[in-house]
């Protein structure tokens, strides 16, 4: 819980934004459960789209919308404390890297997405530049070295995401990148023009988004 705290419950922009993004390509709408909400930044990337909001985190950050609900628990303990099939979309933004068992997670977030509603998660690109170049240098994937144990634990590839999905019943998986990526041996990003062109070798982030089935009518 401590080095929990230390994020003080927020991602990068760049992360909000594609999440954001995704799913207004998506034309989501209703009701979105945000896991690992932090103090609920993702929402002001939402710009009123959905009519509920509803975040879930094991600290009860400060920041935190007074106007929306918030559930405090400790997802890697416990399943999720709501309903199934309670929302549209469920997110969850920079989690599965810190927890012991991703697949049991994203059956979670799958039992609580009604049919034909989404599923977005977000994790360190492992197949960034940045990252192989840490990984054949320092024999560790960028964001997973000493210093970011043991807050991150499980190092999730893009072909991790999609075969976590399709197990946990979840179709029309999408890869996508934040196009925003660090440089290596620099505090600077790359231009955007060049990370939108090489998003996987160029983006410090990477989401699934997929969709749980609609029930086939006999």
């Amino acid at each position: 819980m401590d080095r929990a705290a230390l994020s003080r419950g927020a991602s990068d922009d760049a992360i909000y934004r594609s999440v954001a993004a995704a799913l207004v390509a998506r034309k989501c709408s209703g009701t979105i459960v945000d896991v690992g909400c932090g103090a609920g930044r993702l929402l002001t990337y939402l710009q009123g789209r959905f009519d509920r909001y509803i975040g879930v985190d094991l600290i009860a950050y400060a920041g935190f919308p007074v106007s929306e609900r918030r559930i405090v628990a400790d997802v890697e303990q416990q399943s999720i404390p709501l309903a199934s099939r309670c929302a549209d979309v469920a997110v969850a933004v920079e989690v599965i890297e810190h927890l012991e068992n991703p697949r049991a997670f994203v059956r979670g977030l799958t039992r609580l997405v009604a049919p034909g509603g989404w599923v977005v998660i977000t994790t360190p690109n492992q197949r960034s530049a940045l990252s192989l170049l840490t990984l054949a240098f320092r024999g560790r994937f960028a964001a997973f070295q000493d210093v970011n144990y043991p807050a991150h634990i499980t190092a999730l590839l893009d072909v991790d995401l999609r075969r976590i999905a399709s197990e946990c019943g979840l179709v029309d998986a999408r890869i996508e990148f934040t196009a925003c990526g660090r440089i290596p041996k620099a505090h600077q990003c790359y231009p955007e023009f060049l990370s939108r062109r090489f998003p996987a070798a160029l983006s410090d982030n990477v989401l699934l988004v997929a969709r749980t089935p609609i029930p086939v009518l006999a």
